[in-house]
């Protein structure tokens, strides 16, 4: 009794406890390496299958009038019986079309056999399919996508015995892979006490699994303990060459990183930060400083990365439509209907630089939205902003419109700064930054509008989208998004609202460091994108 009550204590503790990754690469031979890409190659194949599978009977439900009517009423009805009613129905006529889990899992069984993948990988695979299911079915989500020719998925077994086994080899972590044992290379300090911490559970981890669930039962306080969950085996290709990485799932957070002279690289600060995101820039008022700068942008070369990506693409296209002329219309739109394509090795080489130059000016945004996240949170711990709308403003206008001139208005909006800029993912990476450290994360209401408030006047003053720098109305000359920011920052949680009496206070303060951040902007010649700042 005592042992199956042991059991299911250890079961909820592992169940509410934090989880991070350990990110390292492995020690696989060239020949071991090509073994991965062919295995991860018929995984992305038998998920294609899959999809294949599921999008049909999907289809086939959707194409249904009462399933259709259905979902209309249930997200328009109010009644809560009978919004159950109607997702009682809903989850019948699913079984009937075979639109589950049961039946996604089923169906992967025979295709996993066809293409000689374990029986792990393969649920994966299938776990992987359906979560795209459920947005399509329970969010908003439109078709269930096919892997692209080319992508790697990644290999995750869901079992730490199973798949990808971990042991222990004269004091260093080995895993395994079929018949393949390899290592991982630890590079610095970080990886180094992550991996001694592994190997000081895995020698103990009756031990310390006991000391986790004492802690627990006593003051409900959960102590890292390091156990490895699941690993999962990533394959890249870098610069022409195939490289295999270890993602390892650990439980417990994340070991603290420290500089070459010992000190902690990324401190805590305590205070409030409010911060107004945009497409492109983030605006930020702290107890301490104050600040307007590009997002992802990690040195000055980003821009001409960026630019490079486009004349890649640019050049692309002009090699595809110089090769496959009959595929266009004469106005040089695609055709309708199935088509073949021919591609010169111009184009292959041109889709590698593309391609490559993707990856880094992706890892450069990464990185720069971390650094970014450490350098607020060093600020303060309450970090307030404004609800998530990249979304909502990266769809095409539906209205079509004319200027002044009696031209057509573009529908296109912010696609493109968007997708190079991440306000979204900065916004999350934020967002979980706090979470985790023992800080908070805070959304303002929709009807707190910091952008139209003017506390000059104690009223909301509609402003163009285009005035970036605006007059007050006791004719203080200030930056729009710094402005955003610095409302923010006098956000009253309790009241829900902006606190008056405290942008009165702040405000000469906080102004005089925003005009001395804007007479650094203008003496060094930074290009702030969309802020008004005109560089001579």
């Amino acid at each position: 009794m005592v042992d199956e009550e042991y059991k299911k204590l250890l079961k909820q503790f592992h169940k509410l406890s934090d989880r991070h990754i350990l990110i390292v690469e492995t020690d696989m031979s060239s020949c071991d390496v090509q073994k991965v890409v062919a295995l991860s190659d018929k995984i992305k194949k038998a998920g294609n299958e899959l999809v294949g599978l599921m999008r049909k009977h999907y289809d086939q439900l959707m194409r249904t009038k009462r399933y259709r009517k259905l979902l209309k009423l249930y997200g328009t009805t109010e009644d809560k019986k009978k919004c159950k009613d109607f997702a009682v129905q809903l989850n019948e006529m699913q079984k009937q079309y075979n639109v589950t889990w049961n039946f996604c899992r089923t169906s992967m069984i025979p295709v996993g056999k066809k293409y000689g993948i374990d029986a792990v990988f393969a649920l994966t695979k299938a776990e992987d399919v359906w979560r795209g299911m459920e947005k399509c079915l329970y969010d908003n989500g439109k078709i269930l996508h096919f892997s692209k020719y080319g992508e790697l998925p990644c290999m995750r077994a869901k079992q730490i015995n199973r798949g990808i086994p971990i042991s222990v080899k004269d004091n260093k972590l080995q895993f395994k892979l079929g018949k393949t044992f390899f290592g991982i290379q630890v590079n610095d300090k970080f990886q180094t006490d992550e991996v001694n911490a592994v190997l000081s559970y895995l020698a103990e981890p009756r031990i310390i699994d006991g000391k986790a669930i004492q802690t627990f039962v006593e003051g409900a306080y959960f102590i890292d303990t390091y156990r490895p969950c699941y690993a999962t085996l990533v394959p890249k290709l870098i610069r022409g060459r195939y490289r295999v990485y270890l993602h390892l799932t650990m439980e417990g957070k994340a070991k603290p990183k420290y500089d070459r002279f010992g000190n902690l690289r990324h401190k805590y600060g305590n205070g409030i930060v409010g911060a107004d995101i945009e497409t492109q820039t983030v605006a930020y008022t702290s107890d301490t400083e104050i600040g307007l700068k590009n997002l992802s942008e990690r040195g000055n070369s980003i821009q001409k990365s960026e630019r490079l990506e486009r004349l890649y693409y640019r050049a692309m296209d002009r090699s595809r439509r110089a090769t496959n002329p009959q595929n266009y219309d004469k106005d040089g739109t695609i055709k309708k209907g199935r088509k073949s394509w021919d591609y010169s090795n111009h184009y292959k080489k041109l889709k590698t630089k593309h391609s490559e130059r993707c990856r880094i000016n992706a890892i450069n945004r990464q990185l720069a939205i971390n650094e970014d996240a450490n350098h607020l949170r060093s600020l303060g711990d309450i970090f307030i902003t404004e609800p998530k709308n990249a979304g909502k403003l990266m769809k095409r206008a539906k209205e079509t419109t004319r200027n002044n001139k009696g031209k057509f208005n573009k529908k296109k909006r912010f696609g493109k700064s968007i997708k190079n800029r991440c306000p979204s993912g900065f916004q999350t990476t934020i967002e979980k930054k706090f979470k985790v450290s023992g800080g908070t994360y805070l959304e303002v209401p929709n009807h707190y509008r910091a952008s139209q408030y003017d506390h000059t006047a104690g009223d909301y003053i509609k402003k163009k989208l285009s005035d970036r720098m605006y007059h007050l109305m006791d004719g203080t000359f200030v930056q729009r998004d710094w402005y955003s920011s610095f409302l923010l920052y006098c956000y009253d949680d309790k009241t829900k609202n902006i606190n008056t009496s405290k942008c009165i206070t702040k405000f000469e303060e906080c102004y005089n460091k925003e005009k001395a951040l804007i007479k650094w902007i203008k003496a060094n010649k930074i290009k702030v994108l969309n802020s008004g700042i005109k560089i001579a």
